[in-house]
C-alpha cells in the first residue's frame, strides 16, 4: 500500500447504489466533503462539488444515486454525472466531478492523498 493510502471504510459500507459513505478532504486548500459510492462492483470517490455551481449535490445526506441507479445527481441543478468516471451525463454541468483515486484491498477501502489532495490533520 502506497504512504499516500488512508483508510476510509470496510468494503462492506459501499453497497451497490445505496448510500454514499461521506469524507473530509483538503482540496485547494479548502475543506471539502467527499463521497464514495459502489458502482458495477467498483468503488469510486469523488469531492462533494457539483460543476455548475460549487456547492453539495446530494438530495438527502449520503444519496447521490437517481431512481434508476445508473447517475449521480445534482439535488439543486439536475445535472447527472456517471457513476464510474464523474464525466457529465447531462443538466447544467461544466466538465466532470473531481475524482478521488480508491483501492480496495483485504476487506478496506483506501483513498489516495495527491498534491491537490490532502488528508485533514486532526
Amino acid at each position: 500500500m502506497s504512504a499516500n493510502a488512508i483508510a476510509l471504510c470496510n468494503s462492506a459500507d459501499l453497497q451497490e447504489g445505496a448510500l454514499a459513505v461521506p469524507f473530509d478532504v483538503v482540496y485547494g486548500g479548502q475543506t471539502c466533503r467527499a463521497f464514495a459510492i459502489r458502482f458495477e462492483g467498483q468503488a469510486h470517490a469523488y469531492l462533494n462539488r457539483c460543476t455548475h455551481v460549487a456547492m453539495e449535490m446530494d438530495y438527502q445526506p449520503d444519496r447521490f444515486f437517481d431512481d434508476t441507479g445508473r447517475w449521480l445527481l445534482c439535488a439543486t441543478h439536475g445535472a447527472a454525472y456517471a457513476p464510474d468516471t464523474g464525466e457529465c451525463g447531462g443538466g447544467p454541468c461544466n466538465g466532470g466531478l473531481v475524482k478521488i483515486a480508491l483501492t480496495e484491498a483485504d476487506g478496506v477501502v483506501y483513498w489516495h492523498a495527491t498534491h491537490l489532495l490532502k488528508p485533514l490533520a486532526f
